[in-house]
């Protein structure tokens, strides 16, 4: 297939380099010129603004934006609906708060656009062993563009088959789902990344327990001089609770187990807040994911060892880099 695809950054640029390595045609659209300019050398047609990469593409056109939620997507999609054509697709890759699909898909079906929101995950390490997508959107536009989404998802791998699964579809086998109509996607992936707040908070709080347990406030016979790297690591090899965030965190501590390029500043990209919103408006108890949220807001202000591990997982997965510590 051919897709536009606009936002080359961390993710929107290996998303390209993927779809080309399974054949698909992309033609690419960044402000940064230099971006486009790389995919271009790995065989991408650049263009240099809406207006072409709509000229550019066959219809039924595809138009996957991987850009900031809020008002620079709100921006772009405005500006691609007023140039695309009856039965196209805008995509919204990027983790947008699902309430704004539902309206945007509505007015962009008053001129019959059709729009799907795609949860993206895979961060930095997507070209290589693909994205997980939970997506929004009508049946029948789904089905046309998954030849896409398949060739963006990591497929089953070597990961068993989860028994009992039989007649179910195969496709969240493969790394992808179609989650239910516009907003469905991004709620899914908010709730997603809601989760992934609380598990990185309970790693960080865990290792800086294991941090502190030689302080000089204990007794001097229950004093542990711990190497927390060592425990990252062993921890990953048959233990019950090995994932690929306690794989970035073994890694950031072998290389620096002080994790002293690491400020303790931690922000938060949205989806944790909306998850707790959403909680609220269904009178579901989310008490780790609030206090993991709350914790972020506190590393603002006061720094500790959770924190920079918190970061340094951040970064391993996302590319995401802190910024300095500002007074509160």
């Amino acid at each position: 297939m051919q897709i536009g695809i606009i936002g080359l950054g961390r993710m929107g640029g290996n998303i390209a380099r993927r779809l080309m390595r399974h054949g698909h045609g992309a033609i690419v659209c960044d402000r940064d010129s230099k971006a486009v300019a790389a995919l271009v050398a790995d065989g991408a047609v650049g263009v240099s603004g809406f207006d072409q990469l709509v000229k550019k593409l066959s219809r039924p056109r595809a138009v996957w934006m991987m850009l900031p939620a809020g008002k620079i997507t709100e921006t772009a999609i405005a500006q691609l609906g007023a140039l695309l054509e009856p039965n196209d697709v805008i995509l919204d890759g990027g983790n947008s708060f699902w309430k704004d699909d539902i309206r945007r898909a509505a007015t962009l079906k008053e001129r019959n656009i059709h729009y799907v929101d795609v949860g993206t995950s895979g961060g930095v390490w997507g070209l290589e062993r693909g994205y997980c997508m939970m997506i929004g959107g009508e049946v029948e536009v789904v089905e046309r563009l998954d030849p896409i989404f398949a060739a963006l998802a990591p497929g089953p791998g070597n990961l068993p088959r989860t028994p009992g699964r039989d007649g179910r579809d195969a496709r969240a086998e493969r790394g992808y789902i179609h989650a239910g109509p516009n907003g469905a996607g991004h709620f899914v992936k908010m709730v997603h990344n809601g989760i992934e707040y609380g598990l990185m908070q309970a790693y960080a709080e865990g290792f800086d327990i294991l941090k502190n347990a030689g302080g000089e406030t204990l007794p001097v016979e229950e004093r542990f001089d711990l190497d927390v790297a060592d425990i990252a690591e062993v921890w990953r090899r048959g233990s019950v609770i090995a994932s690929w965030l306690l794989d970035l965190s073994a890694s950031a501590l072998a290389q620096d187990p002080e994790l002293a390029a690491y400020s303790g500043f931690v922000e938060d990209s949205g989806e944790g807040r909306w998850t707790i919103m959403a909680a609220m408006e269904e009178a579901v108890p989310a008490d780790v994911l609030s206090a993991a949220l709350y914790a972020r807001f506190r590393s603002r202000q006061e720094h500790t060892f959770a924190e920079r591990v918190l970061s340094a997982m951040r970064k391993g997965f996302g590319g995401h880099v802190e910024p300095e510590a500002r007074n509160p």
